[in-house]
């Protein structure tokens, strides 16, 4: 249960010289994914961590090979004997194999590798659904932070020029200083605003820096009177169904709890009886210095057989092993029904947010519509006398907060589109392609 994203080292270097080469074109949500893959810490770290993982296998299986062992020593020896010494010197090696033909804990162990290996790559799948989520997270923030900035600067300049008419009329005497105090007011309070909406774009700039490893340059933005569309399927309980049993979070969970049983079995198995295939050559050499005392010799032995072993008693560690791994067993039972429920309310909320966002985007593009004419309506009212300065002000503040609201919605109703089919373990790189192509590329 491998799931490979195309994530070629080429690619990423290629992307980044894109970002490099010149203010011609923004980065779009793919160039940055693509930086996110070659740069991003939190996914290498799970890149390492599936390898290591893929080890666990090759480790059980080894529990059930032989094991083929060469010692061997060199000794020599000076013995004092009357006026004289005796010197001697023997050596030798043993070439020892053993075979393990019968032993449960290092079967269960080996089973036990497998399913290691297989939670490796389901944790670095959920890494890189993971990646996914944060990248186009950081990119809708960092967009919805500039078009914040962006539409107080024009309301800015809006307020501006209402504050430069407003003192005009003051001064010829068709309006009263009220109205300039407002305007001025409003100008202020707009300063305020914009420092903060600066800050706050430093922030996303610095996280979207933390995935990709570089200061982010331009970003392509959504076109303009861009649809969305809604899920699919468009009912809930398909979505909740796949969220219990395919979230890698959930998958991850069962191979824990799998894991867990066969702990069980391999503490169990400290009862049980091991047999052995041994095989073994050994060489000796010896010489004595002394003929009268004897002399050395050469000797080589050969043995093979099978060997035995019984546990009966250990002080009770074994029983007590057991009930560690059956507690730990209904642990993980217990943390995979908490994960199932988690998975589900996830993909509940996730599904709400994007028919709730749609439909916010189609109330917010009429209120859009609404709030521009409302706001025509108060200008000319104000040059004809029959509204006052406060009154544009209000109708302008509205329209560029709808504006606003308008786009963050959009990006809300995106982002949970991408955690919904993360919630049903159902996303890929090829859904952050389809979110990629309602972006505008050619925007600097």
């Amino acid at each position: 249960m491998r799931h490979r994203f195309t994530a070629p080292l080429i690619a990423a270097l290629a992307a980044a010289a894109v970002l490099g080469a010149g203010p011609a074109r923004s980065a779009d949500l793919m160039q940055i994914y693509q930086q996110a893959l070659a740069n991003d810490t939190v996914y290498a770290s799970a890149r390492a961590a599936q390898l290591a993982g893929q080890e666990k296998e090759v480790q059980g299986r080894a529990t059930l090979l032989p094991a083929i062992g060469l010692s061997g020593s060199y000794t020599r020896n000076s013995n004092d004997v009357g006026n004289g010494s005796i010197d001697s010197t023997s050596s030798g090696y043993r070439l020892a194999l053993t075979q393990p033909l019968f032993n449960l804990g290092n079967w269960e162990t080996y089973q036990q590798g497998k399913l290691a290996t297989v939670l490796a790559d389901t944790q670095f799948a959920q890494a890189q659904q993971d990646l996914i989520v944060r990248v186009a997270q950081a990119y809708f923030d960092l967009l919805a932070a500039q078009d914040t900035l962006a539409f107080l600067q024009q309301q800015q300049q809006f307020i501006s020029e209402q504050l430069a008419s407003a003192k005009r009329n003051f001064e010829v005497g068709t309006a009263t200083i009220t109205d300039t105090n407002e305007a001025q007011a409003r100008f202020d309070l707009g300063v305020a605003q914009e420092i903060a909406a600066r800050n706050d774009l430093e922030v996303k700039r610095a996280a979207l820096q933390q995935i990709i490893g570089e200061a982010p340059g331009a970003l392509a933005p959504l076109r303009a009177g861009v649809k969305l569309s809604a899920p699919e399927p468009a009912q809930i309980d398909p979505w909740v169904v796949s969220a219990e049993n395919r979230n890698y979070e959930v998958l991850r969970q069962q191979l824990t709890l799998e894991i867990a049983r066969r702990e069980i079995k391999r503490s169990r198995a400290g009862h049980a009886p091991t047999v052995d295939l041994v095989a073994s050559r050994s060489h000796s050499n010896s010489s004595a210095g002394n003929a009268a005392l004897g002399t050395g010799g050469v000797s080589d032995s050969t043995a093979i057989g099978v060997q035995w072993s019984i546990p009966l008693f250990s002080g009770f560690a074994v029983t007590s092993k057991v009930r560690e791994a059956i507690a730990l067993e209904d642990k993980a039972r217990s943390d995979l029904m908490f994960t199932q429920r988690t998975s589900a309310q996830a993909a509940r909320q996730s599904f709400l947010g994007v028919n709730n966002g749609l439909a916010q985007v189609r109330a917010l593009e009429a209120a859009e519509v609404s709030s521009r004419s409302a706001l025509e309506s108060n200008q000319l009212g104000y040059q004809v006398g029959v509204r006052i300065n406060i009154d544009v002000l209000n109708a302008e503040q509205q329209l560029y907060s709808t504006r606003r609201d308008l786009a963050r919605a959009r990006y809300d109703t995106l982002l949970n589109g991408l955690r919904l089919k993360a919630a049903a373990g159902a996303l890929r790189e090829d859904d952050l392609q389809q979110v990629n192509v309602l972006l505008d590329n050619a925007a600097s």
